[in-house]
């Protein structure tokens, strides 16, 4: 499973504070039952243009990773928890919506993984 969250109009208090980033990569995996390999690796960056700095993170864990991008002067954070054990989505982006203060949120499922190939899926693989 494969969630992609793009999350606007956030607290931008949160969405430039490094240290609540990895609050919530150092806490997301345990809460939705998955396994951390590693703690979470999570750094500024500086854009050229002002309006494109933010924090980047992520945690590897035992079922693959989550990562968190954020962009404070946008408002605005995509994440991806990507996994190959089934998660509740649901319980994921109630969430993200509380520790990130999120009004407008957008999110899709995607379904990946060793069970997913079909010879009648639309979308095969390039060659």
């Amino acid at each position: 499973m494969h969630l992609v969250i793009d999350g606007h109009d956030c607290d931008t208090k949160i969405l430039q504070n490094q240290k609540l980033i990895t609050t919530f990569l150092e806490e997301l995996p345990n809460k939705i039952g998955m396994s951390k390999l590693m703690s979470p690796k999570v750094n500024k960056y500086a854009a050229k243009n002002e309006e494109d700095w933010g924090i980047s993170g992520f945690v590897i864990i035992a079922e693959s990773h989550i990562s968190v991008h954020t962009f404070p002067a946008r408002k605005y954070i995509n994440i991806d928890v990507f996994s190959c054990k089934n998660f509740n989505v649901k319980e994921i982006i109630s969430e993200v919506k509380k520790y990130f203060k999120l009004k407008n949120v957008k999110y899709w499922k995607i379904n990946r993984g060793i069970n997913t190939i079909s010879t009648n899926n639309s979308n095969q693989s390039l060659e």
